[in-house]
């Protein structure tokens, strides 16, 4: 008998339905026996105007994990339900951006389904889950009115909460929007415990950056672990960037304020037009080691050139 640990999205009806279940000592209930390890990976692709480009096929898509092609065992483009959860920066810095940051919100909710789940965490001197998991979009939008800016910034801790309140979700896939200047100067979590966690998630991770576009994004974490973050560590654009880089999302910058709510709106979007593919790793160790995943695009010739982005890795079962 087969059973499955799935790493990158939740379990999916259809990989499911070629599993065998293992009988259970509790009646009414089904167990799976942890024997075979399914990794699924999410896969944006875009044009060079950054417009998403569906209808590829299976062939077209090759994926390697530690530089060893896998076989695709499942691949599809449909839009199955999400879990989001909203991370809000209130604290001072935020200031007059408050209101941007509503609109965004609200632009975003709008590119949600009915079976959709979201949840909403604001954070200053500490995070708080404001709005827990729920289909009702209005309570989102109430308790975004009721925002008030103040304090200092704990966006790590921000992180942790999401990830463990969309655990609660049994949406298939499932994503964090962060909204926030980046900086972080009080949270209880370093960088490089919130990193390994997200490493260890299944939940994409998208930012959107509200601070002077001067800033560069993308030059990583390193160096940024240590219990308070410090004037280093204030580089909002890096902290964010590399949060969204391991998981296959990324983080956006507003080039100004009133650009927020239609980069929140192209993430929804985003979010919605994806490829899933599934493998069955050739190196099936269950030794607790981070593997890492490369997808490489085969170029359709009547086509321009197009951009693959994934998920980094994941880490092997430890036992």
């Amino acid at each position: 008998m087969r059973s499955l640990i799935v790493f990158g999205f939740a379990f999916l009806p259809a990989l499911l339905a070629q599993t065998e279940p293992a009988s259970s000592p509790v009646a009414g209930t089904t167990e799976f026996r942890t024997d075979t390890t399914l990794v699924l990976v999410p896969v944006s692709v875009t044009d060079p105007s950054n417009r998403y480009v569906l209808g590829l096929g299976k062939d077209d898509l090759h994926l390697f994990e530690d530089g060893v092609e896998q076989k695709v065992t499942y691949f599809s483009n449909e839009d199955a339900p999400l879990a989001i959860g909203l991370l809000v920066d209130t604290s001072g810095s935020m200031g007059s951006k408050i209101e941007t940051s509503r609109r965004a919100v609200a632009e975003f909710m709008k590119t949600l389904n009915a079976a959709d789940d979201a949840f909403l965490v604001e954070f200053s001197d500490k995070a708080e889950l404001s709005v827990p998991l729920t289909k009702d979009a209005a309570a989102i939008d109430a308790a975004m009115k009721s925002a008030t800016s103040g304090g200092l910034t704990a966006l790590l801790d921000a992180v942790h909460i999401g990830l463990e309140e969309i655990k609660r979700s049994k949406n298939p896939r499932k994503a964090l929007l962060v909204i926030s200047d980046g900086g972080d100067n009080n949270s209880r979590y370093t960088s490089t415990q919130i990193t390994d966690l997200v490493r260890e998630a299944d939940v994409q991770i998208y930012a959107m950056g509200v601070f002077e576009p001067t800033l560069p994004l993308g030059l990583g974490l390193k160096g940024l672990s240590g219990s308070h973050l410090g004037a280093a560590e204030l580089d909002g654009p890096r902290l964010l960037s590399e949060i969204a880089d391991q998981t296959g999302g990324r983080a956006l910058a507003a080039s100004s304020l009133r650009d927020l709510p239609a980069i929140a709106q192209r993430i929804g979007i985003e979010l919605r037009n994806q490829y899933v593919l599934a493998y069955s790793p050739h190196n099936q160790s269950r030794d607790g080691k981070y593997r890492k995943i490369e997808v490489k695009l085969e170029q359709p010739k009547a086509l321009p050139a197009l951009k693959a982005r994934w998920r980094s890795g994941y880490y092997a079962p430890a036992q």
